[in-house]
């Protein structure tokens, strides 16, 4: 049964229209399609996150052509006694970006070289000289790009909603893909209708209108992500328009059913809209845009939503903006259009029509320290408004305006300002803050984490450079995680936190445990080569701890001066060859198939100021430590224990 409802109030319309599109399962994402990684995947929208199948270099690379040396072969070079390396037996010629030999670990520059011929004499040749001599040692992986520097086997690449840009590409393919799983575009019918429309080009009468709706909208629709096809104008006849409509309907996902301006034409557009389906809107209350029509078209095998759009261009354009351009982005799985905002003031007093929501266009400029806002023309036909309007500003209904001086809201088209929706974490590296960042991308937030350490994530936020800070520093005298420096670096600050996961830590080891590694007790001596985590990690602290409570020396182990910033970096490591374990997370060996010996249970915690804590940046933040699907995404991660998530520790 069809409904009539004359000039409702907006966000009436948009429920009916909602309720119509969710009824008929077009409230979500409907279609996927996986397509080639190339340049024309850029502007597609990721239908699910992308995850990294390769580290990136995926080989220890020379990051300079010149040497490649055993390192420790280079000790004792100096300016006054210098070295020298024969050729191919303790040396090899690599370019940039060559593989290094197996044998190799540093790369000596080729300018910091002397080729010199068999009787020891400089020789013209540079790339393969019977030796060269050196002046200077070099310590282990100088000049080089080891495996995974840029990034490491099943790291977050993409999120799923993502736009795809031309560097995103790139960082696809440096991780293995060759295809990308993308959200099909939605195809849309743009369907021009008047006996008054002319094409444009063609010549014009009196009384004849070029009709330019149908280019506007259909370069929306394709702006917004969706494939727009244009039909030819159809002549006012309602078996014409409905025959159109109809066939239409079969092939595309929406239909745009753009009116003429003569006399009676949206009634028309209801009358064929009521004839093949479901008219559940005849008139909103907004201005410009009253005779916009919403409705269902009922075909034996679907249902297609179709928007009766005005006539008037301006009014056109901004039922796009207002009914068009949602449905699109939640087809395509994107987050709805949230333009930047800015308040102004106005230049001159405004006048609202009382029963309508006004969509008033403005030009903004800065006067000093005043952001001014200047009101344009109102009339819906007045296509040039658009064109020079840096903005629009909402005036709702039972509001009749405005005084000059008053302060307004205006959502930018133009250089937008920034609207901060990103939750920025300076701490210590886990791999859930992966799984974080994936889950609040879907809930209008985006996470940006630093790998500084836990320390280094307390004094960030000390400085106030921080939302938050990923923390498990073991205090040993407690027992206790993260309290006691807490209390010592940020004395002066009220902060909550909270319990992210229980973990497991353990020693890394490449696969089959070659040395047959234990415990910790078995990293003494030169027969183990061991990489750490930098000063200030909290897995540091956890070894130096456990180091003293077996009564080990740090100078006992080989390797442990030298450092990386994320277990993910431990674990390439080990996997590239460069160290025999390290200390690390279940996760982390597991992600690039290593074994894992596991020695000790964990807490790790997000330190948060209060006044973050309390904030709607950060509300989705928590409502994730209590959702069972994330908690489920990180209970799959190996060595992880979600109980005490969400748990407030202090």
């Amino acid at each position: 049964m069809s409904v009539y409802l004359h000039d409702i109030p907006l966000q009436q319309a948009k429920d009916a229209f909602n309720d119509a599109l969710a009824a008929a399962g077009l409230n979500q994402l409907i279609a996927t399609e996986t397509i080639p990684l190339d340049e024309h995947a850029v502007g597609r929208t990721t239908a699910g996150p992308v995850w990294a199948k390769l580290s990136s270099p995926h080989y220890h690379a020379s990051a300079m052509d010149g040497f490649a040396v055993r390192a420790h072969e280079t000790d004792g070079a100096l300016l006054t006694s210098p070295k020298t390396l024969i050729y191919g037996e303790h040396t090899q010629y690599v370019d940039t970006g060559d593989p290094l030999p197996e044998w190799a670990n540093g790369v000596i520059k080729i300018e910091d070289t002397e080729p010199v011929d068999a009787q020891g004499q400089l020789s013209a040749e540079r790339r393969e000289p019977h030796a060269i001599r050196i002046r200077e040692a070099i310590p282990p992986w100088r000049n080089v790009r080891p495996m995974g520097e840029d990034m490491v086997a099943t790291q977050l690449v993409l999120p799923a909603g993502h736009l795809i840009r031309p560097v995103d590409l790139g960082a696809m393919a440096g991780s293995g893909h060759k295809t990308v799983t993308v959200a099909k575009r939605p195809k849309v019918a743009v369907l021009p209708t008047g006996s008054e429309l002319k094409a444009i080009g063609q010549p014009v009468e009196s009384g004849d209108i070029i009709e330019y709706n149908s280019v506007v909208l259909a370069g929306q629709v394709n702006q917004w992500g969706a494939e727009a096809t244009r039909y030819p104008i159809t002549v006012d006849v309602f078996e014409a328009i409905q025959q159109t409509v109809r066939e239409a309907a079969k092939t595309h996902d929406l239909i745009l059913l753009n009116a003429g301006s003569s006399a009676g034409a949206e009634d028309f557009s209801a009358g064929v809209v009521e004839s093949l389906g479901d008219l559940l809107v005849h008139g909103v209350a907004v201005r410009p845009g009253h005779p916009v029509i919403l409705g269902m078209v009922n075909l034996d095998d679907k249902q297609v939503p179709i928007i009766g759009v005005p006539g008037y261009p301006v009014s056109a354009a901004l039922t796009g903006e207002i009914f068009v351009q949602p449905l699109i982005g939640t087809w395509l799985g994107r987050q709805p259009a949230e333009p930047p905002v800015v308040e102004a003031e106005l230049t001159r007093k405004h006048v609202s029509p009382l029963g309508d929501d006004e969509y008033a266009r403005m030009v903004v400029g800065r006067v000093g320290d005043r952001v001014l806002a200047a009101p344009l023309s109102r009339g819906a036909g007045v296509i040039s408004s658009l064109v020079r309007a840096d903005g629009i500003t909402v005036f709702p209904a039972g509001n009749q305006g405005q005084p000059a001086g008053a302060k307004v809201k205006v959502r930018l088209y133009t250089s937008p300002a920034a609207i901060d929706r990103t939750i920025f974490g300076i701490g210590s590296h886990d791999m859930t803050l992966d799984l974080l960042a994936q889950f609040l991308s879907g809930r209008d937030r985006r996470l940006t984490s630093a790998n500084v350490g836990s320390l280094g994530g307390l004094v960030a936020l000390r400085r106030g450079e921080t939302h938050l800070a990923g923390s498990h520093l073991l205090d040993p005298e407690t027992g206790e995680y993260n309290l006691a420096d807490i209390a010592k670096y940020l004395p002066d600050t009220p902060v909550r936190v909270v319990s992210l996961v229980g973990r497991e830590q353990g020693l890394i080891v490449p696969k089959g445990n070659p040395k047959k590694l234990k415990s910790l007790a078995d990293l003494s001596g030169s027969a183990v080569s061991y990489v750490n985590r930098q000063r200030g990690a909290g897995t540091r602290v956890l070894l130096d701890y456990q180091l003293k409570q077996a009564g080990l020396s740090p100078d006992s182990i080989t390797g442990y001066e030298r450092e990386e910033f994320t277990h993910l970096a431990v674990a390439a490591a080990i996997a590239g060859g460069r160290a025999d374990c390290g200390l690390g997370i279940t996760a982390a060996a597991r992600a690039l198939e290593l074994d894992f010996v596991p020695l000790f249970q964990e807490r790790y915690d997000l330190v948060i100021p209060v006044e973050y804590a309390e904030s709607e940046l950060l509300a989705p933040l928590f409502d994730l430590l209590h959702d069972a699907q994330f908690q489920q995404a990180v209970q799959q991660l190996p060595g992880y224990d979600v109980r005490p998530m969400g748990t407030v520790v202090a």
